[in-house]
């Protein structure tokens, strides 16, 4: 009799331990962490003076809204000078193209004709001092001098053919091509010229919400120089770490609702995106002490945050349920 009064307690006990543990293993799971959004910070492509910054921290702004505007008055100038460039190189690359004109080539040819007719007489004139020098009619120099004089006409000549080849056939296949070099050149500097204007505007990369703003106008910036962050608060995340005992009990498109302390305990709809597939130690702003020394195991979870409610920084808790408990 008294054995059976003391297994009735025990076996009381040991009911209820095995009811406490599935009701832990069949409840909820619920963890902490840090809103995290997709943010983007605002660089100045080109360097100069903000003349004017029309976006304000806090504001929303969609994507390819204008935020900034830096001078571009030096580039302008630089723009007309390239226009100028482009048009020189035309005009040289036209008169390749197109050759001599008719005037120029009569008068080569002109010249030409004259040298020939020079050439014929100092030939005649060489030959005739030559037969006077042989019946001792000229003397030595007579004849040596006529001889200069026909070799001064036939280097005339030649010059004189080679001129009019060259107007005839004004450029070569090579200097062609260097003037078409030249002209596409021109034009390369024009379009890197307008881009450089085109990114003086600087615009937003996408829609959201101005969450820095690091210039005012009239501020020089550089090349590269951060000027906003932005951040897309239409959907936003929050990483929470799990013991591995409850990583069983969670998949991919789980729901989970989020709740913040400055919500009224009205939760926000999320959903699992990610489940880490390492351990790793707590991070050491979540928990306490004891629980950063512990192996966890992130998880993601993604929230609908069309009011933009949810900020990045902002501290919320996680429950999930068991997926031994969905559809109870």
């Amino acid at each position: 009799m008294n054995a059976l009064k003391i297994r009735r307690p025990l076996l009381l006990c040991l009911a209820s331990l095995v009811l406490l543990s599935c009701a832990e293993r069949n409840g909820k799971i619920r963890a902490s962490g840090t809103i995290e959004a997709t943010q983007v910070k605002v660089s100045a492509k080109q360097g100069g003076e903000l003349v004017s910054v029309s976006a304000a921290e806090g504001s929303r702004v969609e994507k390819g809204q204008p935020l900034a505007q830096i001078d571009h008055s030096a580039l302008d100038l630089q723009l007309e000078g390239a226009g100028a460039g482009v048009e020189l190189a035309d005009a040289q690359l036209q008169l390749l193209l197109q050759g001599a004109r008719a005037e120029d080539i009569q008068q080569a040819e002109e010249a030409l004709t004259q040298a020939n007719e020079n050439l014929r007489q100092s030939r005649e004139d060489a030959k005739r001092m030559q037969d006077l020098f042989a019946t001792g009619s000229a003397t030595q120099k007579q004849k040596d001098d006529a001889e200069a004089r026909l070799v001064v006409a036939q280097a005339q000549q030649n010059s004189a053919l080679q001129a009019l080849k060259k107007l005839q056939n004004l450029a070569r296949p090579e200097e062609i091509r260097a003037g078409r070099a030249r002209l596409e050149q021109a034009g390369i500097a024009i379009r890197l010229l307008e881009k450089a204007i085109q990114d003086s505007s600087v615009t937003a990369p996408l829609a959201g919400v101005i969450t820095h703003r690091l210039v005012e106008a009239g501020e020089f910036v550089g090349q590269g120089s951060p000027l906003f962050t932005i951040a897309d608060l239409s959907q936003v995340e929050l990483m929470i770490y799990v013991p591995e005992p409850d990583l069983a009990d969670i998949r991919l498109g789980q729901t989970a609702e989020v709740f913040i302390d400055s919500s009224s305990n009205l939760p926000f709809q999320g959903r699992v995106v990610f489940i880490s597939s390492e351990a790793e130690f707590t991070p050491k702003n979540v928990q306490t002490r004891e629980e950063r020394t512990k192996l966890v195991f992130g998880v993601k979870i993604e929230i609908e945050n069309q009011e933009g409610i949810l900020k990045p920084g902002m501290p919320a808790d996680a429950v999930l349920i068991r997926q031994g408990r969905e559809g109870t």
